[in-house]
């Protein structure tokens, strides 16, 4: 069986920037830096506010150019030297890539009221590790898929047995505790991480069980409820009282 690759044009911006990463130095270890420890919300509202005044001014947003393709949450990225050309930023924050942290900051909702938030490239760059495993795997073996435990009919977990990789240690930033892992899309290879967990803590603790619909988005709930957005994923649905993967 032949399978469909999904590199799109709209994550060369990333890919990049994981790129200057790895010609550096591994970004796994940038996460025990104290500037990436530091709670993100001084830095947001700081930023939040330059892109607010910048809106005003100017009319249009401070964000890099993107391809139509690229993923919703790794779509705005903003673009700090526009803040600090115009005075409105006097730095760059210090867990941003660009001052050497692991965080890239995007804009989400951009119609209708531009929010700050951050993607984690540590768990951006271990995505594409494995993505590379998987891809290797399926090509060796003639198509088959390197799957673990089915979650559905579309979706399992990565069997990093199976392509000779000890999986990484990246921890979720909804709870820094719990380790991410990693599905696999069993018709295009195509690796997510896996944000059932999250999403679910976040439906418990908010009593919002209730309040869902069966046609909405539950990655949106992250978005709402942290300072994060959730990179290198896919839509996820409520069935049978859980989040469930969907393509």
């Amino acid at each position: 069986m032949k399978v469909k690759r999904q590199r799109t044009q709209g994550r060369s911006l990333l890919l990049a920037l994981i790129l200057v990463i790895l010609l550096t130095g591994c970004a796994y270890p940038q996460e025990l830096r104290k500037e990436n420890q530091i709670n993100p919300a001084e830095f947001i509202t700081v930023v939040g506010q330059a892109v607010d005044t910048y809106h005003e001014k100017t009319g249009v947003l401070p964000i890099k150019n993107s391809e139509m393709t690229t993923p919703l949450y790794e779509k705005y990225v903003i673009d700090f030297p526009k803040l600090k050309k115009t005075n409105l930023l006097s730095a760059v924050p210090a867990n941003a890539f660009e001052s050497g942290g692991v965080f890239i900051y995007v804009l989400v909702d951009v119609e209708t009221k531009p929010t700050v938030k951050l993607m984690d490239l540590s768990a951006y760059q271990s995505v594409e590790d494995v993505q590379k495993k998987v891809n290797d795997y399926i090509a060796k073996h003639g198509g088959n898929m390197p799957q673990g435990v089915a979650i559905n009919d579309a979706f399992a977990y990565v069997d990093f047995k199976l392509i000779g990789m000890k999986e990484p240690d990246i921890k979720s930033v909804y709870n820094r505790k719990n380790a991410i892992t990693y599905i696999l899309n069993k018709q295009t290879g195509e690796v997510a991480i896996d944000y059932a967990m999250d999403i679910n803590t976040f439906i418990k603790n908010n009593a919002l069980e209730n309040s869902l619909k069966p046609d909405q988005d539950l990655r949106q709930i992250l978005v709402d409820k942290s300072y994060f957005v959730p990179i290198r994923s896919v839509s996820y649905a409520w069935k049978d009282n859980q989040p469930m993967p969907q393509n």
